[in-house]
């Protein structure tokens, strides 16, 4: 298996633009795990089927093609042949999307596909259990986190209305893979930090670990 950077943390901490800066720095894949989830949302969403309704969902699931492929160094997903990208962070996709991603199969099938990208090459993936579930054998693992309230703002600024705290909730309490931070992750307060400051204080980390890094990093 390639080389796996893990980098979790609750919504709005910054982990999607460090990591995907850190990918580019370092030439890995970048892979954004919450966007299958949301990929998944989505679908339900656009079929007119209940998030909390898990035998419809699996379903859906089973009668679509669901192909996930790197592209201009990033994941990407295909639904059917259809890129859902424009549409992941629509307001039912980010009202249901917490409950898609508590269905346990779901994750299971989400895991498999997340876990085939490091056959191929080295990656850095960005979720809430990549550390602790998908990659718990990596070494660099990384959970990058900030205030409520500065989450807050960030989303506000991304023009996304979520409930911050109820997020939270869900995501630390759901019965499968739920938001934790791996016993070995590496913790950075992000929130008075740019996202510079916080790749490179991983890298930085990486360093130290021994992983040997591009020329000039």
């Amino acid at each position: 298996m390639y080389n796996v950077i893990a980098i979790d943390g609750p919504a709005a901490s910054g982990k999607s633009s460090v990591a995907r800066t850190l990918a580019r720095r370092l030439g890995y894949l970048y892979v954004n795990s919450g966007a299958m989830y949301r990929a998944v949302t989505w679908l339900a969403v656009s079929r007119g089927v209940s998030a909390t309704d898990a035998g419809r969902v699996l379903g859906l699931l089973d009668a679509t093609r669901f192909e996930c492929a790197a592209k201009n160094g990033e994941s990407g997903i295909l639904i059917d042949g259809i890129d859902p990208e424009p549409y992941l962070t629509d307001g039912a996709v980010n009202a249901s999307v917490s409950a898609i991603a508590a269905i346990p199969e779901v994750r299971r099938i989400l895991v498999d596909k997340q876990r085939a990208f490091a056959t191929e090459r080295d990656l850095v993936m960005e979720g809430r259990d990549i550390g602790s579930v998908v990659f718990p054998e990596t070494p660099y693992k990384f959970y990058i986190d900030a205030s409520p309230e500065v989450r807050a703002a960030r989303r506000a600024k991304q023009g996304l209305a979520d409930a911050i705290n109820e997020r939270d909730k869900v995501d630390s309490t759901r019965r499968t893979s739920p938001l934790v931070i791996a016993e070995d992750a590496h913790v950075i307060e992000s929130s008075h930090l740019t996202i510079d400051g916080v790749v490179g204080e991983i890298i930085g980390r990486l360093k130290l670990k021994g992983l040997k890094l591009p020329e000039g990093i």
